[in-house]
């Protein structure tokens, strides 16, 4: 059984920053694609930023400059590191693993994001 854990959400005034970090567990679960959606309730989820096993990263335009992904594949953990925060952010940001052998894409339950004064 793969769990995916996402901790780091909360309320930030904007400008302000915060670091999402989400680990994957299972017997012998091995990551190859890691990265965060976010859905604002009635809209459909978006990609914000992918990190492949390799290093290679994609983000979303409205996050580029601002947003750093990067992962720990010894530990397989995900990390965000937002900064600039704009209330545009604000959102559930969900965690997902893609595994090596199945490509079976695993998802956490979700942490709430609030960028507001």
């Amino acid at each position: 059984q793969v769990q995916l854990v996402e901790s780091g959400g909360g309320l930030v005034q904007p400008g302000g920053s915060l670091r999402l970090s989400c680990a994957a567990s299972g017997s012998i679960f091995v990551a190859n694609a890691m990265g965060w959606y976010r859905q604002v309730s009635g809209k459909e989820r978006e990609l914000v930023a992918e990190i492949t096993r390799s290093g290679a990263i994609n983000y979303a335009e409205s996050v580029k400059g601002r947003f750093t992904i990067s992962r720990d594949n010894a530990k397989n953990t995900v990390y965000l590191e937002m900064n600039s925060l704009k209330p545009e952010d604000t959102a559930v940001y969900y965690c997902y693993a893609v595994a090596v052998l199945t490509y079976t894409k695993y998802w956490g339950k979700g942490t709430l994001v609030t960028v507001s004064s």
